[in-house]
């Protein structure tokens, strides 16, 4: 079947799943059915952990642990090309990213949910893009969040939230590189930038997504104020858990709910296009161990 670009992606949202990436304290979905897993081998090395393919309320999601099933990659030791590939691969084209965040702000607390629309990178040991080696794009990222699939994760998230626990749409995230926290100069500073929350894996995920033509999405799940709100500096270790496992918990919710709207609804996105005026380099320059490696981005248009 030849199809064009436009064409294509139309067929093939119709076949395309629902990719959730755990973070800290989500190490598995419950309830999915029909559970395959992979291990899967990219042209950038193994995935974080095997990913688990299921039927969650009548919707293929693929799941991948961020950190590994047992949490033993920092945030810096992440494979971030290899996960977004191998998603890609599996033909995810949303993606929502569950990530534990600090706050930034007073009015952002504890259990508080964040879907940020901006970042600020603060990285400096990340891969930066799949496209080096002979090959270059230029991607933008002035919107590095889907905001169609930012609008659904919020219409999805209100109706579980309690009086103790606060949507926050928009904000700025912070990456940071990890995996200490930050100095309270730093954290002060980061305030005074007006960034909402701070972690430290969602930026390098962003940037790849959206050169791999997947929707992404932040569910940033606050566990504690950063280090400026000196009131705080007493919380406990313990505590923070705490958070962390309730948030955990918290996000399962959404993500049953979020399977079951997407069961019914696959919303196009400009992201699923977002490498058609990107491309720089002709691909009869590029090299052929280059082009190897990118063609399962590529293929839709040098094709």
């Amino acid at each position: 079947m030849n199809v064009s670009g436009a064409e294509l992606d139309a067929y093939s949202l119709e076949k395309a799943r629902l990719g959730i990436i755990g973070g800290s304290g989500l190490y598995q979905i419950e309830n999915l059915e029909n559970i395959v897993e992979l291990s899967i081998d990219t042209p950038y090395g193994r995935p974080s952990e095997k990913l688990l393919i299921g039927n969650l309320n009548g919707m293929e999601v693929v799941f991948l642990a961020r950190h590994g099933k047992n949490h033993t990659l920092n945030p810096s030791e992440i494979p971030y090309k290899a996960n977004i590939w191998a998603l890609r691969s599996l033909e995810v084209r949303w993606l929502i990213s569950a990530s534990a965040v600090g706050s930034l702000q007073e009015n952002i607390k504890p259990c508080d949910i964040v879907i940020p629309d901006q970042f600020i990178d603060r990285t400096h040991q990340r891969p930066l893009t799949f496209f080096s080696n002979g090959v270059v794009a230029h991607i933008s990222m002035a919107n590095p969040f889907c905001n169609i699939l930012s609008k659904i994760l919020s219409e999805e998230i209100k109706p579980l939230l309690n009086k103790e626990k606060k949507l926050h749409m928009g904000g700025t995230y912070l990456a940071m590189e990890g995996p200490a926290f930050s100095t309270k100069a730093e954290s002060k500073l980061y305030r005074n930038w007006g960034c909402s929350i701070i972690g430290m894996t969602n930026h390098t995920e962003a940037r790849l997504a959206k050169e791999a033509e997947i929707a992404y999405s932040s569910l940033s799940l606050v566990t504690d104020y950063d280090c400026w709100n000196q009131k705080c500096e007493d919380v406990s270790v313990d505590l923070v858990i705490e958070n962390l496992k309730e948030n955990a918990n918290f996000a399962k919710s959404i993500i049953l709910a979020i399977s079951q709207k997407f069961s019914s609804c696959r919303p196009s996105s400009s992201f699923h296009n977002a490498l058609k005026d990107s491309l720089v380099t002709h691909k009869d320059h590029v090299p052929e161990i280059t082009k190897e490696k990118i063609s399962l981005l590529t293929n839709k248009y040098w094709n």
